[in-house]
């Protein structure tokens, strides 16, 4: 039994993360209905931005803070620059720019810092705590935390603030925003720049857990696209309860299945993804769209 809540525990964590970049893609469903294959790049590229800071001599919280921030304004310019220039094509058009972006962001990576694996510093000491007869490791309670408090902030600023209406207003009907004089292009901008910020933070909570390198976010983002169609890619709060369990079903599914082990963990998202697709399509705590003929 403790074992099995050892697990569960650590797979918390690790669904944590998942969760945190499964948001990130939510939010940029959600405003521009555009699956985002490049969230985990952009992560990735943030996270090496803190590590450079970090290596020219800044403390790790000044690193992380003006990364948050680098993140934010450069998800506001890509959307401006790359994005916005195919609005309204095809959806396979936006796919493949998208897709490209993948590329670019993780060629650039290697051009500006090589593919060379490097360690990044954890925030949080590498010792135990016990729990009763448990034995729970500070830097998984802290993932958690961190997650909690990214997450509790986007539910502040989307439930309890002018900003957070008007967001909302515009992922529900971008017509009728402009009719009442919101700037839609530019909020939409702010999505792609809160959908960084929060990524971001993903990739700094991972890069000590899997190390530093261009490749990094892979397996990742393959996790947190299970999570979020878990959850539904219009539910915030559906990514985050998709993460948890996308995190606790790998971790227990590599403790007891054999076949699976520690080496085919990639395989429990994507039957999650397959599952999902053909019995609830929308998610848990998505909905179905209705359209008039």
């Amino acid at each position: 039994m403790d074992l099995l809540i050892q697990q569960m525990l650590s797979g918390l964590a690790s669904g944590a993360i998942y969760a945190s970049l499964a948001v990130a893609l939510v939010l940029i469903y959600r405003s521009t209905d555009i699956v985002n294959f490049a969230q985990g790049e952009m992560a990735m590229f943030s996270t090496y931005v803190a590590w450079q800071m970090v290596q020219s001599g800044a403390s790790y919280w000044l690193a992380v803070g003006a990364t948050l921030i680098a993140a934010f304004v450069g998800g506001l310019v890509l959307e401006r620059v790359v994005i916005r220039p195919v609005e309204g094509r095809p959806e396979l058009v936006i796919v493949i720019v998208t897709i490209g972006l993948f590329i670019l962001i993780n060629a650039l990576a290697g051009f500006l810092w090589s593919f060379q694996v490097r360690g990044f510093p954890s925030p949080f000491p590498a010792r135990n705590i016990a729990l009763g007869t448990l034995r729970v490791g500070l830097p998984t309670l802290g993932i958690l935390a961190v997650v909690t408090l990214v997450v509790g902030a986007l539910f502040l600023l989307f439930a309890k603030t002018r900003l957070g209406l008007v967001l909302r207003a515009v992922a529900e009907d971008p017509g009728s925003a402009r009719l009442v004089g919101i700037r839609v292009g530019w909020m939409l901008a702010l999505g792609w720049g809160l959908a960084a910020a929060v990524g971001a933070v993903s990739g700094i909570l991972v890069a000590p857990v899997l190390f530093l390198s261009p490749n990094m976010m892979l397996s990742v983002l393959i996790f947190a696209f299970a999570a979020a169609t878990l959850g539904g890619f219009e539910s915030p709060l559906g990514a985050v309860v998709g993460g948890l369990i996308v995190g606790v079903s790998e971790n227990l599914a590599g403790t007891y299945i054999d076949a699976i082990g520690a080496d085919l963990k990639i395989v429990v998202p994507i039957l999650i993804i397959v599952a999902v697709l053909l019995v609830r399509p929308h998610g848990l705590f998505g909905h179905a769209r209705v359209e008039r003929v």
